[in-house]
């Protein structure tokens, strides 16, 4: 994966577009089975392994929907071309008005249309809801936002991705990580990325200490091969649920610093070291080159985490 990653037409806080090369380098060769995601938000890990099939979950609900609507070729690139140029022009006329009264069309009657529009206008491409599953994010505060270049640039995000999607196999499904977690079979490889604790809570509904318990004990019980996204230090803080939950030599754990955007100001967005984890062991493959051998995440010794 030498090429810039392919980059899906929504944003989510945390999206992981600089370590899909360094995740499909650890994934290698695909197995038969799927590719299964309990926490597939915006989709640009899957964009960029593009396995031949996949289960792709997620308790947002809008996400979801979206995909289905690129894969029933109901939201295609000329419809929301069509659809961008005329909202983006009101939001111009308007202002931010218009922001606001899309946002309270959305939140009365959703649809992936206004969510899309929502998602790439709203202050900082956050997603975020409020305890009663509505979109509360603020306006970016630029009228002008969708200009005929921004427009072009999504349309070609949705139009890959809808290539990508019509030549897979590719179930999108509403579903609760242990939903998702209990289909797995043996020829599966499970990529999890959950909300990191004390980040993203609000994403669409909350992620508790508990929650990551489960998620720690399912993920080490599956019959498949599985790889983890989650946060292993910054300079102010360690993970320790680390420690708590991958000690044992059945695991591996991989480190690589990576810049963390969200955030109001340039004061607020600090590097962070992130953490890959698997049942796994990396293997040296000789038909790698080796920008892509050089480029795997270093594995950390136990109990030694150090950046790389």
């Amino acid at each position: 994966m030498s090429n810039p990653p392919l980059v899906p037409p929504i944003k989510c806080q945390g999206i992981k577009t600089k370590l899909v090369k360094e995740i499909a380098n650890l994934a290698g060769e695909l197995p038969e089975g799927r590719w299964i995601e309990p926490f597939c938000g915006s989709c640009v890990v899957a964009l960029n392994i593009q396995p031949k099939r996949a289960l792709l979950c997620d308790s947002n609900i809008h996400i979801i929907q979206l995909y289905k609507d690129i894969q029933a070729k109901l939201l295609s690139p000329i419809s929301i071309k069509e659809y961008l140029k005329e909202q983006g022009e009101q939001l111009r006329i308007i202002g931010e008005a218009y922001f606001y009264e899309v946002r309270n069309r959305f939140n009365t009657k959703p649809n992936s249309f206004d969510f899309l529009f929502l998602n790439r206008s709203c202050f900082n491409g956050v997603m975020r809801f409020n305890r009663f599953g509505k979109f509360n994010v603020p306006f970016c505060r630029k009228p002008d936002r969708f200009s005929p270049a921004y427009i072009t640039k999504i349309v070609n995000q949705v139009q890959t991705i809808s290539r990508v999607i019509t030549v897979s196999n590719w179930e999108f499904k509403v579903a609760d990580f242990k939903e998702t977690l209990a289909m797995t079979r043996p020829d599966d490889i499970v990529y999890a990325d959950p909300p990191y604790a004390g980040r993203h809570v609000d994403y669409f509904n909350s992620w508790s200490e508990q929650d990551e318990t489960d998620l720690a004990k399912m993920l080490s019980q599956l019959p498949c091969r599985f790889i983890l996204s989650t946060w292993h230090s910054n300079e102010f803080r360690t993970n320790q649920k680390i420690e708590k939950n991958w000690a044992s030599n059945k695991f591996h754990v991989f480190t690589m610093a990576h810049y963390y955007h969200v955030g109001a100001t340039e004061e607020l967005r600090h590097p962070m070291l992130e953490a890959l984890i698997t049942n796994f062991a990396y293997h040296y493959v000789a038909d790698r080159s080796e920008e892509q051998q050089q480029s795997l995440f270093v594995e950390q010794q136990r109990a030694h985490y150090t950046s790389v």
